[in-house]
């Protein structure tokens, strides 16, 4: 957030531009915010503001901007309007006759960007100040760098869905980015629900998407109404070695009760719910009714279409697991073939864990490894890359973040060399990279300078110990031992629910796809030259 202030002897002008995304195919986006405060009680009436976009990189991919006036909070709302709208130029003004009889007056400045921009691009916006019937004020010139483009994917009754969550983003051999999450149809809460796994494609690095179309779900499977069959928390995978790419995903049939018990005679009426993760919502054992259950489905073309759901429960998890399930975002495939999938579950008492599920024979079988921490309160959502030494690391989320957020927060972090069957602890484990109990994603992006090929780790979550917000894209240059915070780029600084997954969406290109202030998914595609200080990378 950068701020800029001026005033005169009676009415002070703030200018703050929030690190907010600007994203196509949304109506209104929030780039700049004023406050106009009066230093005694003398109404004024605002006449005129006015602004420059200097900075902005191509303001012919902006449609309209908007003044709107805000509520007592200075909250962003477009209920009430100053001036017209007006097409991008050097110079903006917005007119109106405004009588002011408050002593704080927060404006919002609004734009609307044209259905297919370019990605890379940044918009600026500076106010240079305002006129009263009492005179004019100037406002300090600023100095940031503009804010990041976008493209609001799904948005809240997008296809007439209540809410879209748990992002994963992958991209396929044939350079197709494939985008995942949760289509909960009648409200945001977790499992149990109307949920299925719906996704969107793209063929040209994320500018334009594929309509929405879904790749799990149970229906009405057992004579249970949909929103007793819910699927939540995909993953996917491609297959570097063939033309294979999965998703796994997780299903719940019906609803167990704080006992553990199968609730009989549900029907559409029925308002009963648990959470796999909470109490006894999930148990030990294989049956339907006893445990969430494991469901992969394939593509051979691309994502174009998926085949059946198959259940591997029975092949993985232990009897005695109160639950095995996939960990949300995307899994990899290692330089010797093998499939990994990140995984998580409850073990014999309950509690959490965290580790990896692979397969060795092109996805026909798959094994589950030991836990790999062992922690207090557990761990959950993790995610995984192969080290440039062969070994694996696994980043969690740990559920000390809840409480302990402020001396030894971190995120928990273990290497293993034998495909989980031992694990040893990070260096860099609950001491490195900052959250507030969230899902995050850690991914290996290879690329050429100076014709070798180099490797750097990314990592994406909401950087802060106290809630969701300012999602912050980190890199590593030595596999995880440091996160140097000069190279860090915040993406979006405003509360969200803050999962995100990384894929690479070219040799040049970082994409994430997230969880923000601004949309249910957001997609952003970052020029991979902006994290790595260096003259010689391959442009």
């Amino acid at each position: 957030m950068l701020m800029s202030c001026s005033q005169d002897a009676n009415i002070k002008l703030e200018v703050i531009q929030p690190v907010f995304p600007v994203l196509t195919l949304k109506e209104h986006n929030p780039v700049l915010k004023m406050q106009i405060i009066r230093e005694n009680k003398d109404s004024y009436v605002l006449q005129r503001v006015k602004f420059t976009m200097d900075g902005t990189t191509q303001p012919d991919q902006v449609e309209s901007i908007s003044l709107f006036m805000s509520g007592k909070e200075g909250a962003f709302a477009t209920e009430q309007q100053f001036g017209q709208s007006v097409s991008a130029a050097n110079d903006i003004v917005f007119a109106d006759e405004y009588p002011v009889d408050t002593d704080t007056l927060f404006l919002w400045v609004s734009m609307k960007l044209k259905p297919v921009i370019d990605l890379t691009g940044r918009v600026n916006f500076h106010c240079m100040g305002i006129k009263t019937d009492r005179g004019n004020i100037q406002a300090s010139v600023n100095s940031a760098k503009g804010l990041r483009v976008g493209v609001a994917l799904r948005q809240h009754n997008d296809d007439g869905v209540h809410t879209y969550r748990i992002p994963g983003l992958a991209t396929t051999r044939k350079g197709t980015l494939i985008a995942i999450y949760d289509v909960r149809r009648e409200m945001s809460r977790d499992l149990q629900g109307d949920i299925d796994i719906g996704l969107n494609r793209s063929f040209d690095g994320g500018t334009t998407w594929e309509p929405m179309q879904i790749a799990m779900d149970k229906g009405m499977y057992g004579d249970l109404p949909e929103k007793f069959n819910g699927i939540s928390d995909a993953c996917i995978l491609v297959d570097q070695n063939s033309d294979d790419i999965y998703i796994a995903g997780l299903w719940m049939y019906g609803v167990l009760d704080d006992n553990g018990q199968w609730i009989e005679g549900l029907t559409e009426l029925s308002n009963a719910w648990n959470h796999q993760w909470l109490r006894k919502g999930s148990q030990p054992g294989f049956s339907v009714k006893k445990t969430s259950q494991f469901l992969i489905t394939k593509s051979t073309d691309d994502g174009a279409t998926w085949g059946e759901l198959v259940n591997i429960t029975t092949m993985c998890k232990k009897n005695e697991w109160w639950l095995w399930a996939p960990a949300p975002g995307n899994g990899i495939t290692l330089t010797d073939g093998t499939l990994v999938f990140p995984t998580q579950g409850r073990d014999k008492d309950g509690k959490s864990f965290s580790n990896i599920t692979w397969s060795k024979d092109g996805g026909k079988t798959w094994t589950t490894s030991k836990a790999a921490a062992e922690t207090p309160l557990g761990t959950t959502e993790c995610t995984v890359v192969q080290l440039s030494d062969g070994s694996m690391m696994l980043n969690m989320r740990d559920n000390r973040n809840r409480t302990d957020n402020t001396t030894s927060n971190g995120r928990t972090i273990a290497v293993t060399n034998d495909l989980g069957t031992t694990w040893t602890e990070h260096p860099t484990s609950r001491n490195a990279l900052i959250e507030p109990t969230c899902m995050a994603s850690l991914y290996k992006h290879t690329y050429t300078e100076n014709g070798v090929m180099k490797s750097v780790l990314f990592f994406s979550n909401p950087s802060a110990k106290d809630g969701r917000h300012h999602i912050t894209i980190k890199v590593s240059f030595d596999d995880g031992k440091t996160w140097p915070q000069e190279s860090w780029i915040l993406l979006d600084e405003g509360r969200g629910r803050g999962y995100s997954c990384l894929t690479s969406v070219d040799e040049q290109h970082i994409g994430i796809l997230y969880e923000g202030s601004q949309a249910d998914m957001i997609f952003q595609k970052i020029p991979v030259k902006e994290f790595i200080p260096t003259n010689n990378f391959n442009k």
